[in-house]
């Protein structure tokens, strides 16, 4: 710490009581100094040659008959003008970064100049600051935060405008320059339980975010303004900065933040730490860091202005949220566990700037470059899917906001839709009211081709759902095992085919006395590969089959009656003219039928119903 000696005489000075202070002398004191409630007993020939101000008030007391004096609204009050008088007196006084300020506003008040006396103590006092205190990282945030007492003078004196210079200065520095000992929340390296000597960690670009997060929220706006206004420092380091200071003085609970004592200290804090925001809108600040403070800024009520700053940066990142930063408390009159419309806010603007940047982009040639190219397009897609099973639970969120911000999400964004079944069946049970019609609805909006096994599984034994969407579950998966059977039928008779046409290839092209040996290798061909081909179609067609089979009874059952009454009514004649009469179920009807269709036997054809 930083500190000067002035004067050299011995300390004389003595309290009687807790109200008066005198000057041990053989002299009888012939004035007394009145500074709030504390009386100083003194003489006026030391005062009066150090300070003018002084020299005048004693002059007009002499005329009043009077020997009191008394310094209304003194900076720094009774310990800074005790040092003042000290100064006066010749005797020792030592100034540090915790008082000096209190003695400049001092001297400044006693007018304490060079035209009274050379070396003055303002003139000493100036000298200790630019050449001592300012240089110091550390002294000058300290000396920084005790201006805060002693304003207008500190400000007046440009003590402050001078301490603010000299930290925003001192954050621009090269890191490779700066040492540990330059912030005092920091720590010799330590590896393995061992310091190493001398050696100390490389120092990085936010060296300095902790050590002014002790400012006060007005100081500490003056020095990121200044910090900012350099034009040295990173976007993503100040962003740190401000996340490191929100996280220091913004309370972790909510009851805190809405508190009467606290509510308005914590909305401006927040309010001068959204302005504060790096120029490019937030965008080197993270998702999550932004959300927090949208958190905040709805609890506490922040204006609009703020809100909006918020929600434009979080717009242009949200696919780097997570489903928990979504969960935004709601506040009165809302009903809603959650601000569902913000988030929705959130996600309409995201969309529309990137359908905007995906018309501007030349169209994708692949699905590989679709999902490359818009990666972020597809994260919003999970994060929201997420965000919707997390709200579902919420028997106070209407059907028409989870409609529409499920709708928000377009099919492109969902090239799975087990996410979205996922928190449709969690709605579904926490809404047990919800009328038919509502429910046919809700489920219309999934397309339940995009389905994997596991959750087609789970719908075709979900009783929640409608009994049209468990048919159309059950129907996409026989034509799936269907399409998966035929699919295997095909390659292995295009295996058969080109062997076929490569060994008549190679019968054309070698000499005739190979011919004989080849037409025997030929046979055996020809004649092997229709059992082994009859043999892996049933055997992929088994495996595929098997999955239906796992369908629960009464699923089959429905499956099975809802097209007995179609071919009754003949609404279906299309469907129907596809479907056995037999009284198998539509699962081994069609696996069976593509099985059978593959072979030679007429007689166990499959025969449309008329």
């Amino acid at each position: 710490m930083k500190f000067i000696k002035l004067g050299s005489k011995p300390d004389t000075f003595q309290e009687q009581g807790k109200g008066v202070r005198y000057v041990l002398s053989e002299l009888a004191t012939d004035v007394t100094i009145i500074i709030g409630e504390v009386k100083f007993n003194l003489h006026k020939f030391p005062l009066l040659s150090k300070s003018n101000r002084l020299h005048r008030l004693v002059s007009q007391a002499n005329e009043e008959n009077s020997d009191e004096i008394q310094l209304v609204d003194f900076p720094g009050g009774p310990k800074a003008f005790e040092i003042c008088a000290k100064f006066c007196y010749g005797m020792t006084v030592t100034l540090n970064r915790y008082n000096v300020v209190a003695a400049r506003c001092a001297s400044e008040y006693l007018e304490m100049t060079e035209d009274v006396d050379r070396g003055n103590l303002i003139f000493k006092i100036e000298v200790f600051l630019n050449s001592s205190v300012l240089r110091s990282w550390k002294d000058s945030i300290i000396v920084l935060q005790t201006t805060k007492s002693l304003l207008p003078w500190s400000e007046d004196l440009k003590v402050v405008g001078r301490c603010i210079d000299s930290i925003a200065s001192k954050t621009s520095m090269d890191p490779s320059s700066i040492t540990w000992s330059y912030a005092y929340n920091r720590k010799v390296a330590v590896s393995d339980g061992m310091k190493f000597p001398g050696k100390v960690e490389s120092v990085p670009k936010d060296w300095w975010v902790e050590d002014i997060c002790e400012l006060e929220i007005d100081l500490y706006k003056r020095v990121m303004i200044a910090v900012k206004s350099k034009g040295r420092m990173d976007g993503s380091v100040i962003g740190e900065a401000l996340r490191t200071y929100a996280m220091r003085w913004l309370p972790d609970s909510i009851e805190a933040l809405v508190s009467e004592a606290h509510s308005w200290r914590n909305k401006s804090l927040l309010e001068t730490i959204i302005c504060l925001l790096p120029s490019d809108k937030g965008v080197t600040c993270s998702c999550s860091f932004l959300l927090k403070l949208l958190k905040v800024a709805v609890l506490v009520g922040a204006d609009d202005l703020s809100r909006d700053d918020l929600v434009r940066s979080i717009s242009l990142k949200l696919d780097e949220a997570s489903v928990d930063d979504l969960l935004i408390p709601a506040r009165a009159p809302k009903t809603t566990v959650y601000d569902v419309e913000l988030v929705k806010c959130l996600v309409d603007r995201f969309m529309a700037r990137e359908r905007s940047s995906r018309d501007k982009n030349i169209p994708a040639k692949s699905t590989n470059d679709f999902i490359l190219g818009h990666a972020s397009w597809l994260k919003v897609g999970k994060l929201i899917d997420g965000y919707l099973a997390e709200i579902a639970r919420d028997p106070n969120v209407s059907l028409s906001i989870f409609v529409e911000l499920l709708q928000s999400i377009p099919d492109s964004a969902r090239p799975i839709h087990d996410a979205l079944y996922e928190a449709i069946d969690t709605y579904l049970q926490e809404h047990a009211s919800l009328t038919k019609a509502e429910k046919k609805h809700l489920c219309g909006l999934m397309d339940v081709r995009k389905l994997t096994m596991d959750a087609s599984m789970h719908a075709a034994q979900n009783e929640r759902l409608p009994l049209r969407t468990v048919v159309q579950v059950l129907f996409f998966e026989q034509i799936r095992a269907a399409a998966g059977v035929q699919a295997l039928s095909h390659r292995n008779t295009d295996a058969v085919d080109s062997t076929r046409k490569t060994e008549e290839y190679w019968h054309k092209t070698l000499p005739e006395n190979q011919n004989a040996s080849k037409s025997s290798s030929e046979i055996k061909v020809k004649g092997e590969d229709p059992q082994k081909n009859m043999k892996l179609v049933k055997k992929g067609s088994k495996n595929r089959s098997s999955v239906p089979q796992l369908l629960p009874s009464r699923s089959r059952r429905i499956f099975d009656k809802l097209f007995v009454v179609g071919k009754v009514s003949g609404n279906c004649e299309n469907q129907s003219s596809e479907i056995s009469g037999s009284s198998q179920s539509p699962t081994s009807r069609i696996i069976q039928g593509e099985i059978k269709s593959s072979g030679s036997s007429s007689r166990n054809r499959r025969h449309s119903v008329s």
